[in-house]
């Protein structure tokens, strides 16, 4: 099994748009790598952030294959191939690992509201079916179901489930999972605002939006809890929950994009059915990034 290990700062990158709506294959390799300079140990691709639902499978397996083939050996690349359909999410794993990226992640089936077994059984149906690490990822804002803690501490002695992407905001829930895994599972914030919190009771890192825009202050605020250096970290915590709060003021990953497209990084804009942010969203993205330091090497 290829146990490249992830890396605490990873970044849910955007997929670029080109004006036709198609992907930016080429702007996608580049953006990679530029979140890497910048402080991230690794990117996900092909998920919320890089508008999974709207992307198809030929899009998404073509961007696997060029992020790798972009950033080589540099970072690693964690491919979201989670589905509703456990079918289909073992058949896009196999593909993706076929494209030789280093993990993937794997939504909690999304509308159909499965049982606890019935999660647990899903994600046992992908491990089982590749050789590659995979995370799972709890975002009940967006899936409905979520991944209770002892579900998530059964399917964490399953190898190759070396972790879990946590965007409940339900810190008792979060500390269970945490206390009660194996020394070596891997918890990840999925709300950069919870970052540090979550770090304080023995989270792993982050997979992060706003490193786009901060990843070398992200970066430093891991670093500096991890060398017990708190008030560095605080203070850094503290400068960047504006933009915290703004990369989310309308669906992710609208804001961003448009941070992005306005500080001279083409991303285009998100597919429909997501739309750029309204005038009065875009006035306030543009006065917080004004009043913030950015840090992503831009063109």
């Amino acid at each position: 099994m290829k146990m490249k290990k992830p890396g605490r700062l990873l970044t849910a990158m955007v997929t670029p748009m080109k004006e036709n709506g198609s992907v930016d294959y080429d702007q996608a390799r580049i953006l990679a790598n530029k979140l890497i300079d910048s402080g991230s140990d690794g990117v996900v691709v092909v998920g919320t952030t890089g508008e999974s639902p709207t992307l198809v499978r030929a899009e998404e397996l073509k961007l696997f294959a060029e992020v790798k083939d972009a950033i080589g050996g540099r970072a690693s690349v964690i491919a979201g191939t989670g589905s509703n359909s456990t079918a289909e999410a073992v058949e896009t794993t196999i593909q993706a690992e076929e494209t030789g990226v280093d993990a993937c992640l794997l939504v909690v089936p999304y509308y159909n509201k499965p049982s606890q077994e019935g999660l647990y059984q899903h994600f046992k149906a992908i491990a089982e079916a590749t050789s590659l690490p995979c995370i799972l990822y709890n975002v009940p804002s967006r899936t409905v179901a979520n991944l209770s803690a002892e579900t998530t501490i059964r399917l964490s002695h399953i190898d190759n489930i070396i972790g879990t992407k946590e965007a409940s905001g339900n810190f008792q829930e979060i500390a269970k999972i945490i206390s009660s895994t194996k020394n070596d599972f891997k918890v990840w914030s999925g709300n950069d605002e919870d970052t540090l919190p979550l770090l304080s009771i023995g989270a792993y890192g982050v997979v992060s939006v706003v490193s786009h825009l901060a990843g070398k202050q992200i970066k430093d605020m891991i670093e500096s809890f991890l060398a017990c250096d708190i008030k560095r970290a605080a203070e850094i915590h503290y400068s960047l929950m504006p933009l915290f709060k703004t990369m989310f003021i309308t669906a992710n990953p609208c804001p961003l994009k448009y941070a992005l497209n306005y500080l001279g990084f083409h991303v285009g804009k998100p597919r429909l059915p997501l739309v750029e942010p309204d005038e009065a969203s875009a006035a306030i993205i543009r006065e917080v990034l004004g009043n913030s330091v950015i840090d992503i090497p831009l063109p």
